[in-house]
């Protein structure tokens, strides 16, 4: 049985029955979103075939399921990075356990550094596109002809359009921009940050491209938002640090919980 099969058997057996009408991943930090899902039912990531285990502290390791603004949702309470073992496909297991389940759409989330001043630490940006600056690829590997994704509008623009509406009608400010993935697990030097933005970034962080890839080799419309944690190496003086991402992504997760229901509750009913 294939590692997704396998995942995808364990979940229905424990109760995860889609279909949902959003999955959601949860950055560093922002795991407070998971508390407004209602009736949630959850496992711990290691207990599921196929899972990785998160090794990042801000990084819960569960998935839940339950209801958001009336929907049914499937959220994912951390991810694995690249960093932590090389493999830029950690998530392809989750991901395709998620569209077998029935889930709809993907909303990723993530802790980011900005490279604009006046978008500072706790404001939230939904992403148009991406710059993959990491040299690495979820779809290396694959061979069949489905790996040659398409990623012209990878960042769905009728859910970037229901997330701009949501964040007016709760009186959210929110901001567009373009996310520069780093492999990390060390932070952007000043000279790449200044590389990036030349290059058209406005964010840099370590995560959410290549599960955008994942979804769209899948066939999941993706939307994401970023939460600014810090001004990026050398923007405005700054030096970034994990322990001031965790501090400011765990402010700011109000505010991402707020939106998330108001998106959901514009979603279709499935």
């Amino acid at each position: 049985m294939a590692p997704d099969d396998a995942a995808v058997a364990h979940l229905q057996a424990e109760g995860f029955a889609g279909p949902y009408a959003l999955a959601i991943i949860t950055g560093t930090g922002l795991g407070a979103l998971v508390e407004a899902v209602e009736d949630r039912r959850s496992l711990a990531y290691a207990t599921i075939p196929g899972f990785p285990a998160p090794g990042v502290s801000g990084h819960g390791g569960r998935l839940h399921c339950g209801r958001l603004a009336g929907r049914p949702v499937l959220v994912f309470e951390g991810r694995a990075h690249a960093y932590e073992t090389g493999e830029a496909a950690a998530m392809r297991v989750p991901l395709a356990a998620a569209r077998a389940l029935g889930a709809e759409r993907l909303l990723l989330t993530n802790a980011a550094g900005s490279l604009r001043p006046e978008i500072g630490p706790g404001r939230l940006v939904v992403l148009a596109d991406h710059i993959n600056l990491s040299g690495l690829n979820p779809l290396i590997g694959e061979t069949s002809d489905a790996r040659f994704v398409p990623m012209t509008g990878a960042y769905d623009s009728a859910l970037r359009a229901d997330l701009s509406a949501a964040a007016d009608a709760i009186g959210l400010p929110l901001s567009t921009g373009v996310y520069a993935w780093f492999s990390g697990p060390s932070f952007e030097t000043p000279a790449e940050v200044r590389m990036a933005g030349i290059l058209g970034a406005d964010l840099v962080g370590m995560s959410t491209v290549p599960e955008t890839i994942l979804a769209r080799f899948l066939g999941l419309p993706v939307a994401a938002i970023s939460v600014v944690t810090n001004l990026a190496a050398g923007i405005a003086g700054g030096d970034p640090h994990h322990a001031e991402t965790k501090a400011v992504a765990a402010r700011a997760g109000a505010d991402l919980a707020r939106l998330a229901a108001a998106f959901v509750g514009r979603l279709p009913e499935v």
